[in-house]
């Protein structure tokens, strides 16, 4: 009955925090199959063979040491971080290589590293909880680590792996393979440190008041990131405005659909209202189609017409054209 509460509550509060991130990208919603996938590979993949792979190394370290204090070191600072930012980030990889034309902007790395970490934190959480609260201090036990891992620390992994989420989409949208090798490698490398600051910060830090430090640390780093989420938001938004009032002056679109595509509270009420009228799926699909517009056309600035940029904003042209007489701002 522990083990089953330990994982029901982590993975629910992994996948409200996911859908937390889903909610925060606004005007260019990322598939939910893909983004399923990677919360699956952080849960299963990166979960399960970081566990092998850090418990495997620790056992070496001791055995080459023989001391509890420096196994425990070297793992947390150094192994833990290498091995499970390279696991997590390998998700966030496999988007940017194989699903290309998904992964358009700063805020698309976040969001796709957040949720791939989410699901390798509700994987630990579920270890951490039973094993370290119920088992040693039963439900009284299992409360207190649920309180510690996901309302204390529960931001911490989507922290760290959002580095690498941020360096992959500063790699996509230069033509430069010196700025795009410094950039995934950067990434990579802050999600590593954070992540062994973390970890050694919290051997050193003890009791109470050495928890209170590490919690003021962790989120002060969180709310840090948060302001660069809503900087990325604003960014698509600014860049849906400017692309989109060229196709207001062509005709594309009217006014009055411009002004609720501008506004992501506007497209919120526009769809609920849709909802109740039958037209939910061509307004959804209008507003969607509006942010992959304006992600083409800054993409095709950027870089030409790579992948077909050119032949995607024209298919979107038409099929907002097509679309805009059937949808109501």
């Amino acid at each position: 009955m522990g083990l089953l509460a330990s994982f029901l509550i982590s993975f629910g509060t992994a996948i409200v925090f996911a859908s937390f991130l889903y909610w925060l990208d606004r005007y260019e919603k990322e598939p939910l199959l893909l983004l399923g996938g990677v919360f699956l590979w952080g849960a299963i993949v990166a979960g399960g063979s970081a566990f092998l792979i850090n418990s495997l190394l620790g056992e070496g370290i001791f055995l080459f040491s023989n001391s509890d204090l420096a196994t425990t070191l070297a793992t947390g600072s150094v192994i833990a971080p290498l091995v499970e930012e390279i696991l997590k980030g390998l998700a966030v990889l496999g988007v940017f290589l194989v699903f290309h034309r998904e992964f358009d902007s700063v805020l698309d790395g976040i969001i796709y590293a957040g949720v791939a970490a989410l699901g390798f934190a509700a994987t630990e959480n579920t270890y951490y909880i039973y094993n370290y609260g119920y088992l040693e201090a039963s439900w009284s036990g299992l409360v207190t680590l649920t309180f510690i891992r996901v309302f204390l620390v529960g931001w911490q992994h989507p922290f760290y792996t959002a580095f690498t989420g941020i360096g992959l989409s500063f790699a996509r949208l230069t033509r430069n393979w010196f700025v795009r090798l410094a950039a995934a490698f950067g990434g990579m490398g802050l999600a590593i440190f954070t992540h062994s600051l973390h970890n050694t910060l919290e051997s050193f830090l003890r009791g109470e008041i050495g928890l209170g430090i590490g919690v003021v640390i962790d989120w002060s780093g969180w709310m840090i990131m948060f302001a660069v989420l809503l900087w990325a938001t604003r960014r698509e938004e600014h860049a849906l405005k400017e692309y989109l009032a060229e196709e207001v002056q062509s005709g594309v679109i009217t006014p009055a659909l411009y002004h609720t595509a501008s506004s992501a509270w506007r497209q919120s009420l526009a769809r609920s209202a849709a909802f109740f009228k039958g037209r939910y799926r061509k307004t959804a699909r209008f507003y969607q189609a509006c942010g992959e517009y304006a992600h083409k056309r800054r993409q095709y600035a950027l870089l030409g017409d790579e992948s077909g940029n050119l032949a995607v904003i024209q298919a979107l042209r038409a099929e907002l054209a097509s679309l805009s007489a059937q949808v109501q701002a």
